[in-house]
Parts: C-alpha cells; structure tokens; sequence
C-alpha cells in the first residue's frame, strides 16, 4: 500500500512539475521575448536595452541564488514554488503597464525572483527527493511543461495581441500562468514520509565544503555556463532577429517560436531517456554539441528551409540543456545539499544566461549585423561541451547517493 501510495505521489509530482515549469518558465520567460519588438517601436528602445531586462533582473536575483537554494533546503520547494508562481505573474501584469524603463527594470526584477523561487531550481530539488533510479524520466516528464508552455505561448500571445493589443495580452499572460500552476502546487507534498531505500552502492554524502573544493564542480560550473549562455543568447534575439532584421510577419515568427519549443518537447524526452541508461556525461556532452552545431544555420537562414532545420536542431539542444545539469549534480554529488549546490550553478549560469543575450544585442546595434554575436555563441557552446568532456566518467570520492 505504500508503495502504491509514492507511486501515487510521485505522479503529482511529476505533473506539479509540469504545469509550474509551464507556466513560470513557458509563460513567463519565453513569453517576453516575443513583446521585444513592439517595446522597439512602441518605445524606441535598442536592442540592447530590451534585451537588458532580462540580464539587469537575473544579475540582480541572481546574486541571491545560493540563499534561494538554502531556503528551498530549508523550508521545502512547495512554498517557494508558491511564491514564485505568484510574483512571476505579477511581473508580467506590472510589464504590460510599464512606459519608463525604471518600471520595467524593477518588473523584470520581480519576474527573475519568481524565476528563482518557482522555477527549476525548486522543481529539481521536488523531483530529486521523490525519485531515485527513474529521476531522469521524471525529469524529462516535468521539463515537458517547458516545451509545451513555450511552444504554444506565442500562440496564445500573438492571438491575444490581434484581439486586445499587446498591452493586454501581457496582463492575460500574467493571469493565466498563475491559474495554471497554483492549485497544482498547494496539494503537493515536499518529500516522502519515508526516504527511497538507497541502492547498494550509495556511499555518504560530502559537506557542501567539500563538494566545492572538488575539481568536477567546477567543470560543471564552466561547462553549464558556457552552454546556458549560448542558448539564451540565440534564444533571446531570435524574435529580434526575425521581425526587424528577416521582416517576417508576426505570424511567421511566432509559427518559427513554436517550432524550437515543439522540437524541445523531443529533445527531453530523447535526453531523459538517454540519461537513465547511460552516463550522464555523454548526454550532456550531446546536448552541448548539438546547440553549438545548430547556431551556425542562422547565417544560412534567408533560405526557407534552413531556418525550420535549424528550429528543429536547436529545439533538441534547448529541450536538454536546462534539464540535464541536476541530473549530473545529483549523479556527482548527491541530493542531500541539492537546492544549495544548484543555486551556486544557477548563479553562474544566471549571469551568462543574463549577459549573453544583451552583448548578442549590443553587437548587432553597434555592426548592423548578429554575424559576430552568433559566432561568440558558437565558441561558448563548443567551450561547454569541452568543459564536460573532461567530468570524471566515475565518480571521484564520497560524493553522495546514485542518481
């Protein structure tokens, strides 16, 4: 009966897991790149400045990571989700009203708060107490909701912006990500009553002190960087790039959108599955190789069929990049200090997940052309997969439990 009750909870789990990624990651992140143009002709701000939203709020919060990933440790993911949801639709409704860049400043910097207490830092540290020898399925499962949030908000705002304006259409973006998550995540519960019986092998878990004072942290830190980076770069300037520079219709960009968080959809469920059945480290690797290869397309992409190819191709690499980095902490160094030893990665890569794309937009208001910023996200995606080539294939020491 127990046994029947986890598996029960570990469903709720998993679908909490969903619709809050959905809505605070698929909403609300991938949801604002998609208003950057109309803040460029509406406000006449650069490109960098609209992309610098972003960059200011993740600087900012993320500099408070590691507390966020204490308090997730110390009062439970569920309560923090809750938080997070709430503030990250308030930014939103706080960003369609917004004429004066303080405003829309101090609303990204609510939205990155959200980001930091309801997104994936707090659904990994949920779905690592609750899972042990299927946490990459569970994952891959969870981080679904990302793709589906993703892929279909252009829709959803594009529909919106026809019928009320953008204005509007933020506001309701803001309301439906809230209706969509909470009641979901005021029913789960934060762990088990009784831990996973540990596999045979699990050796004692390290200190926080003394897993940062372990060389793999750090390739982990460096490799995560690097490819976080060169995601958010291209992703973040991709509407830009399509409208302003391409002159493709709203439509055409929003169907393009679609398509990279459709392919995402794909690209966890193919990398979560390669992840419980074979070393984690050549997943990763995968999935760095194939965001750094996917970018160069972009300067092929006034042919038609290039750009699908490459939504298709970076799709896969976006689906895996956020979801595999806890499941390579865990399998390194265990879940018992899991929400503190992410939110030191997630500081990392909240800054290059913040810098990249606002130097991407800078360089192309200074050149006329996103030639040389594409290449920068090609080197940092091919330095990532570097990074990662180099983790230990076994673990070295006392790190902590299997993943």
């Amino acid at each position: 009966m127990k046994e029947v009750n986890r598996s029960r909870e570990q469903v709720k789990v998993t679908g909490t897991g969903f619709l809050s990624l959905f809505a605070i990651v698929g909403i609300a992140f991938y949801g604002l790149p998609f208003f950057y143009d109309f803040w460029v002709q509406d406000f006449g701000w650069s490109r960098a400045v609209v992309t610098s939203g972003n960059a200011f709020g993740k600087i900012i919060i993320g500099l408070f990571a590691f507390l966020a990933g204490w308090l997730v440790d110390r009062f439970g993911p569920r309560k923090m989700m809750l938080y997070g949801v709430v503030l990250g639709g308030i930014a939103l409704m706080g960003l369609s009203i917004t004429t004066t860049l303080s405003q829309f400043y101090f609303f990204y910097v609510v939205s990155a708060t959200g980001y930091m207490l309801g997104g994936p830092l707090p659904n990994q540290v949920l779905i690592s107490r609750w899972f042990t020898t299927s946490r990459g399925k569970a994952m891959g499962i969870a981080y679904l909701g990302i793709g589906f949030g993703g892929m279909l908000v252009p829709q959803i705002a594009k529909y919106f912006n026809l019928a009320f304006g953008w204005h509007h259409a933020l506001f309701l973006l803001g309301a439906l990500m809230m209706l969509i998550s909470l009641p979901s995540i005021w029913f789960v519960k934060d762990q088990p009553e009784e831990p996973a019986v540990a596999p045979a092998t699990q050796l004692p878990a390290l200190p926080l002190s003394g897993i940062v004072r372990q060389w793999p942290f750090y390739l982990l830190v460096i490799g995560s960087m690097c490819s976080i980076g060169a995601v958010s770069g291209t992703n973040q300037n991709l509407k830009l790039f399509f409208s302003l520079d391409l002159k493709f219709t709203q439509q055409q960009s929003a169907n393009i959108l679609s398509l990279v968080l459709a392919s995402s959809i794909f690209g966890r469920l193919l990398m979560g599955w390669l992840a419980d059945r074979i070393r984690k480290k050549y997943v990763m690797m995968l999935i760095y190789a194939i965001v750094a290869c996917s970018i160069p397309l972009l300067y092929f992409a006034t042919n038609g069929w290039v750009i699908y190819l490459f939504a298709f191709i970076f799709g896969i690499g976006l689906g895996g990049d956020y979801m595999i980095i806890p499941l390579m902490a865990a399998e390194l160094f265990g879940v018992k200090f899991m929400g503190r030893v992410m939110g030191i990665i997630l500081t990392f890569d909240g800054l290059a997940e913040a810098f990249s794309p606002m130097v991407v937009g800078w360089t192309r208001d200074i050149s006329g052309s996103y030639a040389t910023g594409f290449a920068s996200l090609i080197l940092l995606g091919l330095i990532g997969t570097v990074a990662i080539a180099f983790l230990p294939t076994e673990r070295t020491g006392q790190s902590g439990e299997v993943g």
